[in-house]
C-alpha cells in the first residue's frame, strides 16, 4: 500500500457536511465549526485562507484547501480581511437532519438567508468532517496546518458540478456528499505529496522506505536506530542523517509520533484499556504511554477516549 493510501485507509466522510455559499465582497468568514478537518473550494472567483499566525494562502477557482480543525482561520476575499462573520456547526444547513447534510440551496452571504444563485457572485463550497471518528489521528499528525492543491487533472468533479450535486434533494444524497468529501480529501493529499519532493524522495529512497515500512508494520517492536539502519543495509550514522533529511525528523521522533497516533485511534475506536493500548504500540505500560503522550502532544491518553457509553465501560487506569 502506498503512503497516501495508508494515511487515508481509515478516513471516511461519515458525518460530513457540504455547503455552497454565494458571497458579496467584501466578505470574511471565520470558521469555528469544531470539525477536525475542513475543506474549501471556490466554485466561482477566488479566496484567501488566513490562518492565525501564518501567511495567507490564495485559493483560485477549482483549488482545494484543507485546513486542520485545530487551526483558527478565516476564509475571505482579501489577504487582510476585515471583521469576520463567525460560521459554526449550526450554520451548516439549518433544519437539516441526519449525520450528513447539504443545504437545499446556496446560502447568500449578504444576509445569512438562503437565496442567490451560482451566477450571482463568488461561490465558496465548504465542507467539514464533523465527526472525529472519520479522520485518522495519523493523518492529522502528518498534515500541515493548511494545504492548497489544484483540482485540475484530478478525479474530483468540476466545482460547479459538485455544488449543484450537494444542493439536490435526491435519493442517496447523503452517501454522495460523504463520497465527494472523501474524494476531495484524497485529491488534495495526493496533490500535496506530488508537490513535495522531500516526501516523495523519502518513499523512493531504499533506506528510508525500508525503515518506514518496518515501523509502520511493527510499531510494538522495540526499534533502535542501529537496528533500523542494519535492516536498511546502511551504517547507523548515514541512515540517521538521510532519514532526518528526507522525513524532516529523526527516526525515533518519527516512531514516537507514529505510535502516539496509533494509540489515539485505538483509544477512540476500541474498548481496550490504556494498558493494552500501550503494549500494542510499543510502550511498557499505561504510565509509559501517558508520559509519551504528554511529551509528544501535551495531553493525557484519557483525553482521547471516546465518551463512555454506559456504566459497563471499563475505567482508564488512575491518573492516566
Amino acid at each position: 500500500m502506498d503512503a497516501v493510501s495508508e494515511l487515508l485507509a481509515n478516513v471516511w466522510g461519515r458525518g460530513a457536511v457540504f455547503r455552497p455559499t454565494v458571497l458579496r465582497p467584501p466578505w470574511s468568514l471565520r470558521m469555528a465549526t469544531g470539525a477536525p478537518l475542513m475543506v474549501a473550494m471556490m466554485v466561482r472567483g477566488h479566496a484567501w485562507v488566513v490562518a492565525d499566525g501564518r501567511e495567507p494562502l490564495r485559493i483560485a477557482e477549482g483549488d482545494i484547501a484543507v485546513i486542520r480543525g485545530d487551526v483558527p482561520h478565516v476564509v475571505a476575499d482579501a489577504p487582510s480581511p476585515g471583521a469576520a462573520r463567525t460560521v459554526t456547526a449550526s450554520d451548516y444547513c439549518p433544519g437539516g437532519t441526519g449525520p450528513t447534510r447539504s443545504c437545499g440551496r446556496p446560502e447568500d452571504g449578504r444576509d445569512g438567508g438562503f437565496g442567490g444563485g451560482f451566477e450571482d457572485g463568488p461561490v465558496l463550497l465548504s465542507g467539514a468532517f464533523t465527526g472525529r471518528g472519520g479522520v485518522g489521528e495519523r493523518l492529522l499528525n502528518v498534515l500541515p496546518a493548511v494545504l492548497v492543491t489544484p483540482s485540475a487533472g484530478s478525479a474530483v468533479p468540476a466545482p460547479r458540478a459538485m455544488a449543484e450535486e450537494v444542493t439536490r434533494a435526491r435519493p442517496g444524497q447523503m452517501l454522495v456528499v460523504e463520497r465527494l468529501l472523501d474524494l476531495v480529501l484524497v485529491a488534495a493529499v495526493r496533490g500535496w505529496f506530488d508537490d513535495a519532493p522531500g516526501r516523495c524522495r523519502a518513499l523512493d529512497d531504499p533506506w528510508t522506505a525500508a525503515a518506514l515500512r518496518l515501523m509502520h508494520d511493527g510499531p510494538a517492536h522495540p526499534w533502535t536506530v542501529a537496528e533500523l539502519a542494519a535492516a536498511a543495509g546502511a551504517s547507523r550514522a548515514a541512515f540517521a542523517r538521510r532519514f532526518t533529511e528526507l522525513v524532516g525528523q529523526p527516526p525515533m521522533a518519527y516512531l514516537a509520533g507514529w505510535r502516539i497516533g496509533l494509540a489515539a485511534e485505538l483509544l477512540r475506536d476500541t474498548d481496550l484499556t490504556v494498558e493494552a493500548v500501550a503494549r500494542r504500540v510499543g510502550y511498557s505500560g499505561a504510565f509509559a504511554l501517558s508520559a509519551a503522550f504528554k511529551r509528544v502532544r501535551g495531553s493525557r491518553p484519557s483525553e482521547h477516549r471516546r465518551p463512555p457509553r454506559g456504566p459497563a465501560d471499563p475505567p482508564s487506569p488512575s491518573g492516566v
